[in-house]
Formats: C-alpha cells, structure tokens, sequence
C-alpha cells in the first residue's frame, strides 16, 4: 500500500471517530470529499485544487477531481459548523494538553472584492485556521470591533485550561483588544507604531 493511501486511510478513520454515528448519506460523501482535501493538502503542500487533486489517492484523473473538490468548496451546505466546528474543537483539545496554544490574527485579500480577517493556530511551522469572517471591502484594517467580534468566537473553541499565546501585528495594537486578551488571561505580542508610547 502507498503513502499516500495509508495516510487517505489514516485521516479518514480519524474523523470518523468524531462522529456519534457511522456517516450515512450526502454526509458521508461530503465527508469523503474532506478526507480527499485534507490528504491532498497534507501530500502536495499546497491549498490550491489542482495540486491537491493531482496528489489524491485513487484512479479518478485529477481533472475530475479538481471538479469534485471545486464543487465541494462552493456547496452552501458545507457549513463551518457541520464540516469544521467538530475537527476544530479536538484539535485545539489535544494541542493545549501538551503545549501552549500559539494563535496568529492576520487579515488579507481574498477573491471577488472580499476580505477576511483570519486567526490561525500555529503547528509544525503551518497556519491552521481556526476562524474567520469575510466582509466586502479593499485591503486594509478592519474595525476594533471586528477584531474583537472573531477573538470572542475563537475564545469560545479554546479549552478553558489552555495556555494561549496571541499574536499580531500592528493592525491589532488596539487598548479595547489588548483588554479583551488580558480579560482571557492570554498572553499576547503586537507590534505597534514606533509612535506610540506605552505608559
């Protein structure tokens, strides 16, 4: 068997069992599908669809299946909370037990005139997003209040024994924010004007 199926097999066992039940249905189809992404992703190291189908297990062209992940992406049933939420909450569960939480909030550019503002925690030298929220708009800041929106959705998926380390850069040096952060009793590092001065 190649690596690539062992891996395939591996990922796929492991998400079953974060189900109360054996997946039936679009269910589990859909799920197969994220099991193709997540090997895919992990084998070509990379996010975009084709390398990630050209890395897929199995006898389907990756043309088809660039398709298949394609349609997958853009299905308004993939919900966050359905296909995401559940892989979230035992990952971030088994990286605090054994090790402090290094969470990263970023914005950037994304397709069609959109934005996301982003935060990722940080493994084996990868980003794993762990939420978002996309708004229309151009590059730049976003409101403190957008900050302060996705910290306390990220907030509500941390175990309450962990260790978090926040980071950001300038963007995120706001007194509202860095008061949120030290009401969680996490650390945090942001970079700042070299005008302001802390008192």
């Amino acid at each position: 068997m190649s690596d690539s199926r062992r891996q395939y097999r591996a990922i796929k066992r492991a998400m079953k069992q974060l189900y109360p039940g054996e997946p039936r249905g679009n269910l589990a189809r859909h799920l197969e599908t994220l099991v193709f992404m997540i090997s895919g992703i992990i084998a070509s190291k990379s996010c975009q669809l084709p390398k990630i189908a050209s890395r897929v297990p199995g006898s389907v062209h990756p043309d088809s299946r660039t398709k298949q992940l394609s349609r997958w992406v853009q299905n308004e049933n993939i919900t966050f909370d359905l296909y995401f939420l559940p892989f979230v909450r035992p990952l971030l569960e088994r990286l605090a037990a054994v090790r402090p939480l290094v969470l990263i909030m970023d914005g950037s550019a994304v397709a069609r005139g959109c934005v996301t503002l982003m935060v990722s925690v940080i493994y084996a030298h990868r980003a794993i997003p762990i939420g978002w929220l996309v708004i229309e708009g151009a590059k730049g800041h976003f409101p403190t209040e957008t900050h302060l929106t996705l910290v306390r959705e990220v907030k509500a998926r941390v175990p309450a024994t962990a260790t978090v380390i926040f980071l950001g850069d300038g963007e995120f040096d706001s007194p509202e924010l860095q008061a949120e952060l030290e009401g969680y009793h996490w650390q945090y590092a942001c970079r700042t004007a070299k005008n302001i001065r802390l008192m």
